[in-house]
Order: C-alpha cells, then structure tokens, then sequence
C-alpha cells in the first residue's frame, strides 16, 4: 500500500511522534496550519469513519481526547476536523482527525466561512432531508 500515514505508522517515514498505543498514533502534521498542528490516526488502516469498526472507532477518539488538552494549551481553544472522503477535502484516504490550535486572532474562522455559496432550502426541502438523514 502506497499510503503516507501507513509508512510513519510502519517507521519507513520520521514523524514527530506525540503518543502512540497498540491501535493509534498522534503526531504533527509535517504541513502544519498553526504551531502542534496534530493528527491522530488509527494503526489499521480505513479510507473513511464509517469504516471503522466500533471498537477502533472508540480507541481513535480516546486518543483524541487524551491529545486535546495539549494541543489547546497553546492556544486555549482546539478546531477538531476530519475531512471524510476525497470531497470533502481529504488529502490522505486513511482515516484522521486533525487537532488544529485556534486563537481569536488566527487567520481563520468558523466552519461557515470555509463556503462561498450559501444554499437556501425550503421547508418541504428541510423536511425531506431530515427524513432522509434520521438515524434508524
């Protein structure tokens, strides 16, 4: 497999490992957007969340939780991202969670601001697409 985060996982590429445990791994993303940009991943790898099994899935977000209260000591506040799939922006298809320091003075702002083009929906629309989504 010709995967980027398999190969630090596997130690064929250096990374700035921060915490690692039999399932995951965190470490600094080496094209940080802000000082400790840091990504946790899982050791097995999954294109996307809802591949993970559950119990995966549950190590990965203890990980995650266990690496937030570092990651928002540099700044005091954490932008928690996970980009799903090819178009919603990930870069890498193997699972991973960025941990993103954020300050009020940071370059960036609320997720809404990542969209040019604002959608107006109907009612009818609304109601359509929460029928569609519920969760069984």
């Amino acid at each position: 497999m010709d995967c980027i985060f398999c190969k630090i996982i596997s130690k064929e590429i250096p990374a700035k490992i921060l915490y690692e445990d039999e399932d995951t791994i965190a470490f600094l993303d080496a094209f940080p957007v802000a000082k400790g940009h840091t990504l946790v991943i899982p050791k097995q790898h999954y294109a996307k969340i809802q591949d993970l099994p559950s119990e995966i899935n549950e190590k990965l977000f203890n990980t995650v939780h266990k690496m937030i209260p570092k990651v928002d000591s540099l700044q005091g506040s954490t932008l928690v991202a996970i980009h799903n799939g090819k178009d919603s922006g990930q870069e890498v298809p193997h699972v991973h969670v960025h941990l993103i320091p954020r300050s009020n003075s940071d370059s960036a702002g609320p997720v809404h601001s990542m969209f040019t083009d604002k959608i107006e929906l109907t009612d009818s629309e609304i109601d359509s697409l929460c029928n569609q989504l519920k969760a069984d």
